[in-house]
């Protein structure tokens, strides 16, 4: 159906009859090509031959599935969730600490956290050393907030390895103290963050706290900088980056 709702699109005396066929017709479009995108082939032929139905149904299952608990939040990297059966297929006959790790590092993206729980807890089961299993289970905790069974977690990698996962971990060792109302201490962690990296999301939370003790001045130059380096930044990281940069705009709307 999607083909002919473009047919029809282009005839335009259909459409001055018809004005709402293009919202649908933008609408499938756009469903279309995130199921694309997502490489969600099978939605992506429904969505193709069905009408607004099948464009519906992706929306509410699949696009609006996407990981609200963890958007903003993601571990470093990309995962492809085609692996998620390939992974489940060398468990089942390996069972592997590092195949449990990577399972559960899709979860996490995914927002599915129960069940990234449950992996990363498979994975320390089989290596209680890994130090990204460790880390990444850290995070887990801390978006289910339960901060105070994060810290041991997340102290212990920051003692071993100050900048792992190029500082994400301590970004999320920051967030665990605010979460526990350290907000010195938590400071202190993102202003380490923001002299060696340039993110977002650190230079963000950092303004936030910074506000919080009625300091506006430093507040402002972290948001602005967050601001100048997204008018620079390459559409993946700004993309992976928008919900910063938009919180950055907002706040910066109030110090001004």
């Amino acid at each position: 159906m999607l083909a002919s709702l473009i047919v029809d699109a282009l005839n335009l005396d259909y459409l001055i009859h018809n004005p709402w066929l293009l919202l649908v017709f933008a609408f499938q479009l756009w469903m279309f090509v995130d199921a694309l995108r997502r490489e969600e082939w099978i939605w992506a032929v429904f969505i193709f031959i069905g009408f607004g139905l099948s464009a519906l149904l992706y929306f509410f299952f699949v696009y609006r599935a996407a990981p609200s608990a963890t958007r903003g939040f993601e571990l470093p990297g990309a995962h492809d969730r085609r692996r998620i059966r390939e992974l489940q297929a060398q468990i089942h006959h390996l069972d592997k600490a590092h195949h449990h790790l990577q399972l559960a590092d899709i979860y996490f993206q995914q927002g599915k956290l129960d069940k990234a729980e449950a992996s990363y807890r498979a994975a320390l089961e089989r290596d209680p050393q890994d130090i990204d299993a460790r880390a990444h289970f850290g995070q887990c905790l801390l978006r289910q907030k339960r901060a105070v069974e994060a810290r041991p977690l997340l102290e212990g990698v920051m003692r071993e390895k100050p900048d792992h996962d190029y500082g994400y971990t301590m970004m999320a060792m920051a967030e665990t103290l605010s979460a526990l109302g350290e907000t010195d201490n938590a400071i202190q962690y993102w202003h380490h963050v923001t002299q060696n990296h340039s993110y977002p999301r650190a230079k963000v939370q950092l303004a936030e706290l910074y506000l919080a003790k009625s300091q506006p001045d430093l507040a402002r130059k972290e948001l602005q900088e967050v601001v100048v380096d997204d008018a620079h930044a390459p559409a993946f990281q700004r993309k992976r980056d928008r919900i910063w940069v938009w919180r950055a705009k907002g706040l910066m709307r109030k110090v001004k």
